[in-house]
């Protein structure tokens, strides 16, 4: 069984297990057959149900977002939705990028001890708001020039990555505000893709 598996994409082996046939479930192997064919069929079965409503939130958040929102590097349509529900139908209530940061749990806070100054990650805010901008500062690690370079520039000062990802992660609060608050283009028009500035 194992030899079967093994190295197959997800799809294949959930494909392959769910079409398993186990005989006698006092034999142990027949029995993992048994289970895992099981798993197998609850994952196409969730599989088949996630995939409309993928669809559907797809739809929604093109709808809600800003022009051009959807088109910033690392925001995809999860990360938009968690970002746009955060934020509510009223983002402008949010005075400041400060707030709407608090909001996220993206704000810094002071954690000096005597003549060490020093800051640390915010745990409060919305967790779920704080995990999308961590993915969008993720994917601009791994593919974004102007953040690759920031981060070498930055490690290079003696920072640590920890560091480093509380401050992009700071940025991209900043420019997910300026987004979901300032003047938007017009319907039908396609703003250029943008990236936070870094300075």
């Amino acid at each position: 069984m194992r030899e079967k598996l093994a190295g197959l994409p997800t799809r294949k082996r959930v494909t392959l297990a769910a079409r398993f046939r186990p005989g006698d479930l006092t034999c142990p192997a027949e029995a993992a057959r048994a289970a895992m064919a099981a798993v197998a069929r609850r994952h196409q079965a969730l599989t088949a149900e996630i995939a409309p409503l993928d669809t559907a939130l797809e739809t929604l958040a093109g709808h809600a977002a800003p022009a051009g929102f959807l088109a910033r590097k690392g925001v995809g349509t999860q990360v938009a939705a968690t970002l746009l529900v955060t934020a509510g139908d009223n983002p402008r209530r949010l005075r400041t990028d400060a707030g709407f940061a608090a909001l996220c749990g993206a704000s810094p806070v002071d954690a000096c001890s005597g003549k060490q100054r020093r800051h640390r990650r915010n745990r409060g805010g919305d967790r779920q708001a704080n995990c999308a901008l961590g993915r969008i500062v993720f994917t601009r690690m791994a593919t974004d020039p102007r953040t690759m370079a920031y981060l070498a520039r930055r490690t290079a000062e003696g920072k640590t990555t920890k560091e480093i990802i509380r401050c992009l992660t700071r940025y991209v609060a900043r420019e997910v505000y300026q987004a979901l608050t300032g003047p938007h283009p017009a319907a039908g028009q396609h703003p250029q893709q943008q990236s936070f500035m870094i300075t």
